[in-house]
């Protein structure tokens, strides 16, 4: 009889009928619970939340009441391995080696990149043994296989007074203050405290902290989040998060990663860096000035909030396998240890690979120029003035590129320019009789048929005040704030700022080219020689070996030369790769920028030196481990399948256990750590190290014992309908007899 039918037919009689037959009844009763008892634990065993990933893998990232980040860098400490990754500050990246080493690429004022293998004025640090970086504003901080820290750049709140830490697991950097996880989820801080973004000492149970502007957060193992210091824009507020992990701080904001591969975020939302809501399969996120980033289950990434800059434009990225963010640009790590940077200080200035039929180059602080055989233009890099909208310009023989604008000088001897005109750089339109041209960083100057020199644009050092010049200039060059003419007797004049003496070229002799850098002028003499005076902070001064040279250019603080051989020579600033020239050969000439150097080879090809380069240049090596997975009788593995399988570190294997019919899974044995949940079917493993791990099955006798207690209710239910079925039939049959026997 089918199951409502006989619901409907117990609910024709009233409970008096069932008292009558409760011999039957209570055992069908107890029966019927029993059934629900034990099939609804069954049906549900292994339905664990689970983090949906591709079958393949994807980058990691701790799971609630599983091992956390703190855990996992504790697994690494113990083991001494370094899995590569990437760190970004306001201006600067910083990259952890697979053999423990530190590179770093970027603003060094304040020593931040002092790590060893920097660039060739950094080596000072030799940082190794290194397993995880942070880096901050104006600092970076190491953390070691022992559990110490060591910290550079700026200190003067104190943030890099880390010297005395030991077991610590896990490092942050914040704006003004450093924060270490400690082996027993205690937590420890040092910096600016301004707004008690320090007072951690109560913290306990903790998995990962997120220092942000002003304000430190928290990530506890019960997947809750703390939160203190700044809070005017609600940045702190994260009282009511569950699940949660991971957590990001920005400046004003805070964001957190749920298990379910989904985000939320709290905090200043005026450029949309928290409109959060919609992300999903997320596995990792991380948070800028005013932007967020989220790494997805398959490598690609999502990005919110400002994009001044471009920082948010990684539509095109694959492969990423962690990612992080700066002040204002973003750096992530592909699965072949190979880096991608966006953002600030990436403008694209030295993306010159396809430029072809070049005849001369030029370089702005950050964009660059290109003059070609047919006399038109093309233009590269940071485009925020239209520096770089020469599209249209043809008949042009010769160009210069200044801070934020760029010149070019037509074979008529008029002159064309686009870009910022703050200071009316480009009110060049009714100049003529031009024979040359150059750009400081706010003004233009041009060097007249007749040997005069005109210029416009900023003044405030009196770097245009060339109309006293006579009549045998043959060249200019427009540095920072100076100007610098070159006179028919090999001698030099110069105008304007001289705070470094750069203008003091009186005792010049013998020179055929000037260039001029923010604070320095370099002269080559007829002998090939080089001289330099001026500002010399970064060694971009010291030619004085200098040999053979046909041409000179000066960037803002480096200096470079061409030998006759068509190789190069460069000294000074190197925080962005840009002296990093010293393979190159076939080189005709040479332009140099704020923090980037281009090269005009014999065949119209250009090469280039500078941060986009030296990033493209970065391997950080990958680092194998091997999972080995087998099942016992009663099912098996199908994702990844069983048998060994290579990962790199740090990465997070998808498993699927499925049982044959009348078994279930009852756990996973074995290397067992960074498993999700060891008692569900579908759950995910975290590559820390060579695991094996066995999927153990068992006959699912609660499914068993549940259709056995069905059969039995059935049968006890049945047996019941029968007899009451046949005592109506008795007591009819009664009544019909006792009525006959009354008639």
């Amino acid at each position: 009889m089918p199951t409502r039918n006989i619901l409907s037919e117990l609910s024709r009689y009233k409970i008096g009928t069932f008292a009558k037959n409760k011999k039957i009844l209570l055992p069908a009763l107890l029966s019927i619970f029993l059934v629900f008892s034990l099939l609804l634990p069954a049906s549900v065993a292994g339905d664990a939340t689970t983090v949906h990933l591709p079958d393949d893998h994807a980058i990691a990232h701790p799971a609630v009441n599983s091992p956390s980040l703190a855990s996992e860098m504790a697994m690494d400490t113990l083991q001494g391995q370094a899995t590569p990754m990437v760190a970004a500050g306001f201006y600067h990246t910083v990259g952890l080696k697979a053999d423990g080493t530190v590179v770093a690429v970027g603003d060094n004022y304040w020593g931040q990149c002092d790590v060893g293998n920097c660039w060739e004025q950094c080596n000072v640090g030799n940082w190794t043994d290194i397993i995880q970086v942070a880096a901050s504003a104006y600092h970076t901080v190491g953390l070691k296989a022992d559990g110490t820290v060591i910290a550079v750049g700026d200190n003067s709140d104190g943030k890099c007074d880390v010297g005395n830490w030991t077991d610590i697991v896990l490092v942050a950097a914040g704006w003004d203050h450093t924060v270490g996880l400690k082996t027993d989820g205690t937590v420890i801080s040092v910096g600016g405290d301004l707004n008690l973004q320090l007072e951690v000492g109560g913290w306990t149970n903790i998995m990962q902290v997120a220092p942000g502007f002003g304000h430190t957060v928290g990530l506890k193992a019960d997947g809750t989040v703390v939160a203190l210091g700044g809070s005017a824009f609600g940045q702190s507020d994260v009282g009511d998060w569950t699940d949660i992990v991971q957590v990001a701080a920005g400046n004003y904001n805070t964001v957190g990663l749920r298990a379910n591969g989904t985000v939320v975020a709290v905090g200043d939302n005026g450029y949309g860096q928290c409109d959060v809501d919609n992300w999903t399969d997320i596995i990792r996120v991380a948070a800028g000035w005013d932007y967020t980033v989220g790494l997805k289950a398959d490598g690609t990434l999502v990005a919110s909030g400002d994009n001044i800059y471009g920082q948010c434009d990684i539509d095109g990225w694959t492969d990423v396998i962690q990612v992080t963010t700066g002040g204002w640009h973003t750096v992530g790590i592909k699965a072949n240890g190979t880096v991608a940077a966006i953002g600030y200080n990436y403008y694209g200035q030295c993306d010159v690979g396809n430029w072809m039929d070049i005849t001369k180059v030029t370089a702005g602080s950050y964009h660059t120029v290109g003059l070609k055989d047919d006399s038109t233009v093309v233009a590269t890099g940071y485009n925020y003035s239209g520096q770089c909208n020469v599209e249209g310009w043809a008949g042009i023989n010769q160009t210069a590129a200044g801070y934020s604008h760029t010149v070019g000088l037509k074979h008529d001897g008029t002159v064309v320019a686009v870009g910022d005109n703050y200071y009316g750089q480009c009110n060049i339109g009714n100049w003529t009789g031009i024979t040359q041209v150059t750009a400081g960083f706010y003004h233009t100057v041009g060097l007249k048929t007749d040997g005069t020199v005109i210029a416009v644009g900023d003044n405030r050092h009196g770097q245009c005040d060339v109309s006293g010049w006579t009549d045998d200039i043959i060249q200019v060059a427009a540095g920072g704030y100076n100007t610098v003419g070159l006179k028919a007797d090999g001698t030099t004049v110069a105008i304007g700022e001289n705070y470094y003496w750069q203008d003091d070229l009186s005792d010049w002799t013998d020179i055929i080219q000037v260039a001029t850098g923010y604070s320095h002028v370099v002269g080559r003499k007829a002998d090939r020689t080089v001289v330099a005076l001026g500002g010399n902070s970064f060694g971009q001064r010291n030619v004085g070996g200098w040999m053979d040279i046909i041409q000179v250019a000066a960037g803002s603080y480096h200096t470079v030369g061409i030998k006759a051989d068509g190789t190069l020579v460069a000294v000074g600033l190197n925080d962005y790769g840009q002296c990093n020239v010293s393979g190159w050969t076939d080189i005709t000439q040479v332009a140099a920028g704020e923090t980037h150097t281009v090269g005009l080879k014999a065949d119209g090809t250009v090469v280039a030196a500078g941060l986009e380069i030296e990033l493209a240049k970065w391997n950080l090596g990958v680092v194998n481990y091997n999972l080995t997975i087998s099942s016992t009788p009663g099912g098996s593995v199908t994702t990844p399948g069983e048998g060994m399988f290579t990962y790199n570190a740090g990465v997070v294997v998808r498993l699927v256990a499925e049982p044959k019919a009348g078994y279930r899974l009852v756990n996973w044995t074995g290397d067992v750590d960074t498993i999700f949940d060891v008692n569900a079917a579908t759950t995910i493993v975290t590559m820390h190290g060579d695991y094996a791990i066995t999927a153990n099955f068992a006959v699912n006798w609660l499914l068993i014992g549940g259709i056995i207690a069905a059969v039995v209710v059935a049968a006890g239910l049945a047996i019941f309908f029968v007899r009451r079925r046949r005592a109506t039939l008795t007591k009819r049959q009664g009544r019909r007899r006792a009525a006959r026997k009354k008639h």
